[in-house]
């Protein structure tokens, strides 16, 4: 069980397995029409069986089958429940963290920063435009100070939040990392449970049970009778437990794409916190310095046209700066956290995955049916005999 290389996740520099497609070029008056797309290939159910194993952890499986004593009660009932319990805590943990977590306080900071971006010098622009400012009486310099240095302060203490916000998000992605590789063991240890336990499984039936019944027909006697009916309703009860498992192991399959995408939701917003911190604020600070030394200047100069030329380029600058600015705001307004694609693959995967469950349920029940009739039938067999065994 301590052997983790068949684990480790598979990296890859190739190109092809990228699926990237190389346009083509065509020199023709009409492009090519494009081929049709395929059909989607035919959903094939996964077999739990040993092909799923390295060689080590086949030894493991193989020696560990030998151990199971299908005649211990107990053993049954204890048999992987420590993987079981495993995946019920790692559960617990991954709720516990979307339980306690807030990214809308993350949003509502982003939001708080832009507010305070837009409202420096909204009521001069409201009024009279960016341009009308550097106009105003020698006063109106000292007010621009007064404000630029009051909203300077309300963008450091929310600058400060999102730094913290950041530290967070970063420990709790690489928590979900270490999360997923835990969800991977126990997946791997219960895949090891359920082969083990099905082979032994087939063994005993097929050899111990198979005795016992031959047995019990060929001497008609009570003993038996009752040790091959006894040990037939333990490997049934095997089997369930094997069950119980496979449903354990479905959910372990589950956890590990939706803690990813947990990991991916924290990776996201620290992306964007980051784009704030060394983009924006200093975009922002920068053309308020700007704005700040073109109104020193323009007071300094005593010319008409000295003065015209100064707000001339002041426009030209800062609309440049405003166009920037609006087309990456736009651009980062528009994008989505999580691709729609995304959210529909892994919700197709989902259901498909709980389809092969609720079948592999259905399957399971109409056997245990099928088991409870041959027990009738096996009852009745054996009351027949006891009533010939008293004639």
């Amino acid at each position: 069980m301590s052997d983790m290389e068949g684990m480790m996740p598979e990296l890859t520099l190739n190109a092809d397995a990228a699926k990237v497609e190389t346009p083509t070029l065509t020199l023709g008056a009409e492009p090519e029409a494009p081929a049709a797309e395929p059909e989607k290939p035919e959903v094939k159910p996964v077999v739990i069986d040993d092909s799923m194993l390295t060689e080590a952890e086949k030894k493991v499986v193989d020696d560990f089958s030998k151990k199971i004593d299908l005649s211990d009660s107990q053993m049954i009932l204890q048999y992987g429940v420590a993987a079981q319990k495993g995946v019920a805590s790692f559960s617990e943990s991954a709720l516990n963290n979307v339980r306690t977590k807030d990214l809308g306080q993350v949003g509502d900071t982003l939001s708080s920063l832009v507010i305070e971006l837009k409202n420096f010098g909204r009521d001069e622009e409201e009024e009279k435009g960016f341009f009308g400012f550097f106009k105003k009486a020698g006063n109106k310099m000292e007010a621009m100070k007064t404000q630029y240095a009051k909203a300077e302060v309300n963008v450091d203490k929310i600058c400060r939040e999102l730094e913290q916000h950041q530290r967070v998000l970063m420990k709790d992605i690489a928590m979900f990392d270490k999360m997923y590789e835990l969800n991977l063991k126990y997946y791997k240890e219960l895949t090891m449970y359920i082969i083990a336990g099905k082979k032994r499984l087939a063994e005993v039936q097929s050899t111990q049970l198979e005795e016992l019944r031959q047995k019990a027909e060929r001497t008609g006697a009570q003993e038996d009778a009752q040790a091959y009916n006894d040990l037939a309703q333990m490997c049934n009860r095997f089997e369930k437990k094997l069950h119980d498992l496979e449903l354990t192991r479905m959910v372990s399959i589950q956890m590990g794409p939706q803690t990813r995408m947990l990991q991916n939701n924290d990776t996201l917003m620290v992306e964007k916190i980051q784009s704030s911190l060394v983009n924006t604020i200093p975009l922002w600070k920068s053309q308020m310095v700007l704005s700040l030394g073109l109104e020193n200047s323009r007071r300094a100069t005593a010319a008409q046209t000295a003065v015209t030329n100064a707000t001339n380029e002041l426009l030209k600058k800062n609309a440049d700066m405003l166009k920037m600015g609006t087309i990456a705001t736009a651009k980062e307004a528009e994008r989505s956290i999580i691709d729609i694609e995304t959210l529909q693959h892994t919700n197709q995967q989902l259901i498909s995955t709980l389809d092969e469950v609720i079948q592999i349920q259905r399957e399971g029940a109409q056997k245990r049916k099928e088991a409870e009739v041959e027990l009738g039938r096996i009852e009745g067999e054996l009351r027949q005999k006891l009533m010939e065994l008293r004639s």
